[in-house]
């Protein structure tokens, strides 16, 4: 029994294939440069080295065909036939107001979609054709949206509702929505199992951090606030993108430059962030190697991030009154631990106290670490997300008639005994190297 999960961008699709029946991940992998001459498919099986080729994949239906010839190759292959496929599971960036949980794919689901593309104009277009295409290939078998928005749903009005004429809300759905749910999902569920509370209980401050980075207040175990808005533009300072400005800025580059609205958006979106102001730089490896050799711009630009961070995690503080742990986690709040410092420096009067040598220990993908000083108050966890986990396991309830909305509904990975075989296994080979990391692990 295997589901495939499918995560289709404009331009590449992420993909995994999960064994239900063992709870084993078979093969990962993503094609990039979709609609390209010179399109590349890595393909990570878990029995075997990956396996790289390079060819024309002009669109997403060939993307995943080529995808479902790997999966099924007999050298390369993870199952003999696509008959063990029993359904897909499909990252969908934006559901609206119309989803707060993951949903089976239906004609009227995929009509929605379309209607909500002004929402999500550089997303939706490619999820719309990656269901498309998996419909195609794979026909008759269950396909389920597993929605990047619906986490937040449980937000009050007075978090989502914009302080602009309230009819744009009412005619056009200008709100506050909310990205990167499917990852809030899963490290607010394991960071309750690490407190040892009931998801009910608890209250946190999360930071999935990656290129795109957003924030996430969770009270009593429901999203009550988040950084991003209307679009994933909004908030926190990211690789590429701006986040918080003063709107006032469009128009006045637009009469200063005669850029159109459409340019300057543009611009936030794709050379603003840590690229606008280093001039060199979205990756933070990148970024943070300059700076510590001194580059004053990658400097300053680290200082905005943490302190753009720093602003998110007090504000929320103050909303949720009572803070369990703040949880880092994606790439960059895995492994960058220059940024969780200054994110977190000076915050020891409000009961955040950093340990800066476990921080400095905890870059690993492989295991949960704790990184607040022993004496502190409120709990620092770094936290792996798995998205495809739980996309995973939306698709299977979904098919199987048990699924529900999270607060009524329990993941494998809410089990305190639940081990992630897959990265406990990378991370025997980690310790290893690293020894030491065992002494911070959650």
């Amino acid at each position: 029994m295997v589901i495939l999960t499918l995560n289709c961008g404009s331009s590449s699709v992420k993909y995994q294939v999960y064994l239900w029946t063992e709870h084993l991940v078979l093969a990962k992998g993503i094609v990039e440069r979709v609609g390209s001459s010179e399109a590349v498919l890595e393909h990570i099986p878990h029995h075997t080295e990956p396996y790289t080729v390079t060819r024309s994949i002009p669109d997403h239906e060939t993307a995943i065909q080529l995808i479902l010839e790997c999966i099924t190759d007999s050298k390369m292959g993870v199952v003999k036939s696509l008959k063990e496929v029993v359904a897909v599971g499909h990252r969908v960036l934006h559901g609206g107001q119309k989803f707060a949980k993951s949903v089976l794919i239906t004609s009227e689901t995929l009509q929605t979609f379309r209607e909500l593309i002004d929402l999500g104009p550089l997303h939706l277009p490619a999820n719309i054709s990656g269901i498309e295409a998996a419909q195609k290939v794979l026909p008759g078998i269950p396909q389920v949206a597993v929605l990047d928005t619906a986490w937040h749903q449980t937000m009050p009005a007075s978090s989502y509702i914009y302080a602009v004429p309230y009819n744009w809300y009412s005619f056009y759905g200008v709100r506050r929505y909310g990205f990167h749910g499917t990852s809030f999902l899963y490290t607010a569920k394991r960071a309750s199992v690490l407190l040892k509370k009931a998801p009910a209980e608890t209250n946190l401050i999360i930071a999935h951090v990656g290129n795109g980075a957003s924030m996430s207040a969770v009270k009593n175990g429901c999203a009550y606030d988040t950084s991003m808005g209307l679009t994933p533009l909004e908030g926190l300072v990211m690789g590429t993108r701006s986040g918080d400005i003063d709107p006032a800025i469009i128009s006045y580059i637009c009469r200063r430059t005669g850029m159109s609205n459409l340019e300057v958006e543009n611009e936030l979106n794709k050379k603003s962030g840590i690229l606008g102001i280093t001039q060199k730089f979205s990756d933070r490896r990148d970024m943070n190697k300059a700076a510590d050799e001194g580059d004053p711009n990658s400097l300053l630009a680290r200082q905005i991030e943490g302190y753009r961070l720093k602003k998110y995690i007090g504000s929320y503080m103050a909303a949720l009154g009572r803070v369990d742990a703040v949880v880092f986690t994606a790439g960059v709040g895995e492994m960058a631990f220059q940024i969780r410092e200054e994110a977190l420096q000076g915050l020891e009067g409000l009961g955040i106290i950093l340990d800066r040598e476990k921080n400095k220990l905890s870059r690993t993908r492989n295991a949960e670490t704790c990184i607040s000083a022993d004496n502190s108050p409120i709990k620092i966890f770094v936290i792996p997300t798995d998205e495809e986990l739980v996309m995973t396991e939306d698709t299977y309830a979904l098919t199987a008639g048990t699924y529900d909305i999270h607060t009524n509904f329990t993941y494998s990975f809410q089990d305190p005994k639940y081990v992630n075989h897959e990265r406990a296994k990378a991370l025997e080979k980690e310790l290893t190297k690293n020894p030491a990391l065992k002494s911070i692990l959650a």
